[in-house]
């Protein structure tokens, strides 16, 4: 049956348009219509040509087009610059590349003031401190550094600890916690999920709100939040009536003040980074939280190569393995571990899967070898590169 329109739909469900054969045999009925029945349209003649290319194509690409504006109007399907700018909607910007960053602490004289301060790495990478810095009565304060040169610079626990601006009261500097290295520009799926968490801001649970802010702070990859509401220490250790957030990426300061401005009135904080806050009345409040500790995991593969196996499915499957690891939230919740299986799904999820069986596959961590899988501790998150997958081919 030929269809009424080729116009695109909008209903309660939402957009659609014809397919591009219904489009074909509507503009082929219009023609009949006007040429009469017994006109000869095969696929070598010219008109039938014409109608394919100069008119039913046309009108299938402008319904394309409409159809892709329309949808640019929600976060759930826009794309690309659309994407950009609707998610404005919830305060929110697509994150451009970033450079490594790392918090450190800063040792000296009670009110040292330190502009424009850098420090230095084993490399010879060169890291700044915000601009200005004022060491407080306790001699010591934790800042977030930012390297000078963009990318994924790489930094140990106590590797940067060299001053490179000397300045009078300036003691020492040491990183507690290893950098977190730069990020590419934020892709679409990565800023479709902070915008589904942004929603959480405005929440009625307190929690909730303060992760939702706290993932709106600028650079922050991971967060993964615990609240200990009860009077007894909890199985990570962690005090009573405390919450407690691990968070990746971001200034260590926004990140404080993000968590001092949503948590709930009392409630105490925990973590290994702290960061004093002060209130509208004046007063500093601590503000703790976790940046996470990596673990160094590999993955073993033995596989049977088959015809069509190639050195390239072998990175791609390294490549796929690897992104799962690095993927896995902090603390490998809800079960705890980087998992076996999805490791091995990981594997064969690689274009080319029909070319080699995978025969076994270990996951090892710092522990030794997962059973099989390996667990991660509340606040720590697997870390892997392609190298850290080994293959084996028989």
């Amino acid at each position: 049956m030929t269809i009424p329109s080729v116009a695109p739909v909008i209903s309660a469900s939402g957009i659609s348009a014809p397919a591009f054969s219904d489009v074909l045999d509507y503009v082929v009925s219009k023609y009949r219509a006007i040429y009469g029945s017994d006109v000869y349209l095969g696929n070598d003649s010219e008109d039938y040509q014409f109608l394919v290319a100069g008119i039913a194509t046309p009108i299938n690409d402008l319904n394309a087009a409409i159809i892709a504006g329309y949808n640019g109007f929600s976060p759930a399907t826009a794309q690309g610059a659309n994407l950009s700018s609707v998610v404005k909607i919830n305060g929110l910007r697509r994150n451009t590349p970033s450079n490594s960053t790392v918090d450190q602490i800063i040792v000296g004289v009670a009110g040292t003031v330190i502009t424009n301060g850098v420090t230095q790495d084993a490399n010879g990478n060169k890291w700044a401190l915000p601009t200005t810095v004022t060491i407080p009565p306790s001699g010591t304060i934790t800042v977030t550094a930012t390297c000078q040169t963009a990318g994924a610079v790489q930094a140990g626990v106590g590797a940067v600890n060299q001053i490179a601006t000397p300045t009078l009261g300036w003691q020492s500097v040491t990183n507690a916690s290893a950098a977190q290295a730069g990020e590419p520009v934020e892709t679409d799926s990565q800023l479709k999920a902070r915008q589904a968490t942004s929603t959480a801001l405005s929440s009625r649970t307190v929690l909730e709100g303060t992760v939702g802010a706290v993932w709106a702070v600028p650079g922050v990859t991971r967060v993964t939040p615990y609240e200990n509401d009860t009077s007894v220490v909890d199985a990570n250790g962690i005090p009573a009536n405390k919450i407690y957030l691990v968070v990746e990426g971001g200034d260590a300061t926004a990140i404080a003040q993000a968590i001092a401005a949503k948590k709930g009135p009392g409630c105490g904080t925990y973590g290994t980074t702290t960061i004093y806050v002060t209130d509208a009345y004046g007063i500093a409040h601590p503000i703790s939280f976790y940046r996470p500790t990596y673990d160094a995991i590999t993955c073993a593969i033995t596989l049977k190569a088959l015809t069509g196996y190639t050195s390239t499915v072998g990175a791609a499957i390294q490549a796929a393995v690897a992104a799962y690891i690095n993927s896995v939230v902090i603390g490998g919740a809800p079960s705890g571990f980087v998992e076996w299986d999805s490791a091995l799904a990981a594997a064969k999820s690689v274009p080319g899967s029909n070319t080699f069986r995978i025969t076994s596959l270990t996951l090892s961590g710092p522990g030794g070898v997962g059973a099989p899988d390996v667990p991660l501790a509340f606040n720590h998150a697997g870390q892997a590169t392609p190298a850290s997958v080994t293959i084996t081919a028989t």
